[in-house]
């Protein structure tokens, strides 16, 4: 039996049924179910030597996965009461990226940029690099539309450079509550095209709701990923009768 030590989210029923392939399932529960310490997830069957071969590395992948879904689940609880997207980042455990970004989904968050061939992201370090928004600009002017591009602006005279070319959308990224609000009316003000805004820039389940309720799109968290603690699960045999 597999058991929640403490209210979870669970995330990784694929992992169960194909890491216990050679195994049969009695019961298993579904992604996304919430449980409570003790209760039980999944239960296996089958000779004990394989199933103890597989415990650690399932039980690893288990609480990693869990973390994550139960944490993702109470930023997307705060974020719905707004209409308000929350989005992972690409700060992602190495080899384990396509597992953690599942977890976030499970959880209730939105995936974004899986990797850097799905859109072009200008950053800071990007600007500093090119001497500033319109020569960074310039530089992809090549690419045509053929993959999206957002901007990451900290100022709204940066937002305001940005505009004068067709990106796709703008990261706003460590501004203040009342920095968003204005650069939503900004945007909307001065622009024709539907411009994606999302904000960014370590904002805390404590704080969400208050950038939430700016009416921005999306807020995309690191945290997800990052700052997720393992749930702590187990694994029981039952007392086999001769």
């Amino acid at each position: 039996h597999f058991i929640a030590k403490e209210d979870m989210v669970f995330a990784g029923k694929e992992i169960i049924k194909q890491g216990f392939n050679d195994c049969f399932i009695i019961s298993l529960k579904n992604d996304g179910t919430h449980f409570k310490a003790g209760e039980t997830i999944a239960s296996v069957g089958g000779p004990s030597d394989k199933i103890l071969k597989k415990e650690r590395v399932i039980l690893n992948l288990l609480q990693r996965l869990c973390g994550i879904a139960t944490l993702t689940r109470k930023y997307a609880e705060i974020g719905n009461g707004f209409n308000c997207k929350i989005l992972d980042t690409r700060k992602m455990t190495p080899g384990l990226r396509m597992f953690e970004k599942y977890a976030v989904a499970v959880g209730g968050g939105f995936n974004h940029r899986l990797d850097l061939k799905s859109a072009v992201l200008i950053k800071d370090n990007h600007l500093l690099a090119s001497g500033g928004v319109k020569p960074a600009l310039k530089n992809i002017s090549q690419l045509n539309g053929s993959v999206p591009i957002e901007l990451e602006v900290d100022r709204l005279d940066q937002l305001r450079e940005g505009l004068e070319y067709e990106i796709n959308g703008f990261l706003l990224d460590n501004m203040t509550p009342d920095e968003i609000v204005q650069a939503i009316d900004f945007v909307k003000n001065n622009s024709m095209n539907n411009v994606f805004l999302e904000a960014s820039g370590g904002i805390t389940l404590e704080t969400l709701k208050e950038y939430a309720a700016t009416g921005i799109e999306a807020i995309s968290v690191g945290a997800l990923t990052t700052s997720a603690k393992n749930i702590n699960l187990k694994m029981e045999f039952n007392k086999v009768s001769e």
